[in-house]
């Protein structure tokens, strides 16, 4: 049970990091964002492990484990990610992403010998049946794009779940182990960080200004919520959850944010974002009840 509530509460966290990102989208490019997101992120949880002893909790193994981790779930996935968005747009992009659910199910069975219940696996279903409906409600103006073949951005978008998925596989023997969930993620966003940095020795990733302090202050608070609270939340879950359905319950996030939405720009979610919410719900309660 512990498992299900720290992976929805995972899923909030990203949820309010969302809200926060959302006032500086458009403003700063994709990659630049996420630099700075996964430096202030790698600050902060290295700080905090440093004040709480949390860094004496990893060995060379767990450490081993984790950036591969982030090679897969931060590298790999947040360059396709950005690549489906621009070949598919949000909307398409979010469903696909939806299937780092079913993705993490099949690795938590093939590689860790991990096994849902019937019930499980119908929770399961109706959390990616609710949030498959809450993406594809009204549909909204996604700006023009440079047609591009959808195909492309489908196999990118499937890419990006797989990454996910592999990437809280990885992290699971480390959090086993008994690697500390906030130096879990000092390491993983660590890593990340020095690969976005890295990326700056290329011409065509730098950017062309540096970011305005309030939008660096946005960035920050997305961190927080998102980086530092939100997969700290997600790493002490996976020692306590199987892969598949703490996957599929952290991925909640297009459920979660209807409220965050409607409270701060009082935009009431559609019927079909409230039959999404409702199917998601009777997953969670299904899984919850066998946890």
């Amino acid at each position: 049970m512990l498992a299900v509530v720290l992976s929805l509460g995972a899923a909030a966290a990203f949820a309010a990091s969302a809200m926060f990102i959302d006032s500086v989208s458009g403003k700063i490019g994709p990659l630049q964002l996420s630099r700075w997101q996964m430096s202030l992120a790698f600050l902060m949880t290295a700080a905090i492990s440093l004040a709480l002893g949390g860094w004496r909790s990893l060995d060379l193994e767990m450490v081993l484990w984790l950036t591969a981790s982030s090679a897969s779930g931060i590298m790999l996935g947040s360059l396709t990610y950005i690549a489906t968005i621009q070949y598919t747009g949000p909307r398409i992009s979010a469903l696909l992403f939806t299937t780092a659910a079913p993705f993490a199910l099949v690795l938590g069975f093939g590689f860790r010998g991990e096994t849902v219940t019937p019930v499980q696996a119908a929770g399961a279903g109706l959390i990616v049946a609710g949030i498959a409906l809450a993406v594809l409600g009204p549909s909204r103006d996604e700006g023009v794009r440079v047609p591009k073949p959808l195909w492309l951005g489908i196999a990118l978008g499937l890419l990006t779940s797989l990454g996910q998925a592999t990437g809280s596989l990885f992290a699971r023997p480390a959090m086993l182990a008994g690697a500390d969930p906030v130096a879990a993620m000092a390491v993983r966003s660590g890593t990340g960080a020095l690969f976005f940095v890295m990326l700056l020795a290329l011409p065509a990733f730098r950017p062309a200004t540096v970011p305005a302090l309030q939008s660096i202050r946005q960035i920050g608070l997305s961190a927080i919520a998102g980086m530092v609270v939100g997969m700290s939340l997600l790493m002490a879950a996976l020692a306590r959850g199987d892969v598949g359905i703490v996957t599929t319950l952290s991925s909640t996030t297009p459920i979660l944010i209807l409220p965050m939405v409607w409270a701060l720009h009082r935009r009431m979610p559609g019927p079909m974002a409230w039959a999404g919410a409702t199917l998601a719900v009777l997953g969670t309660a299904l899984i919850s009840l066998t946890s």
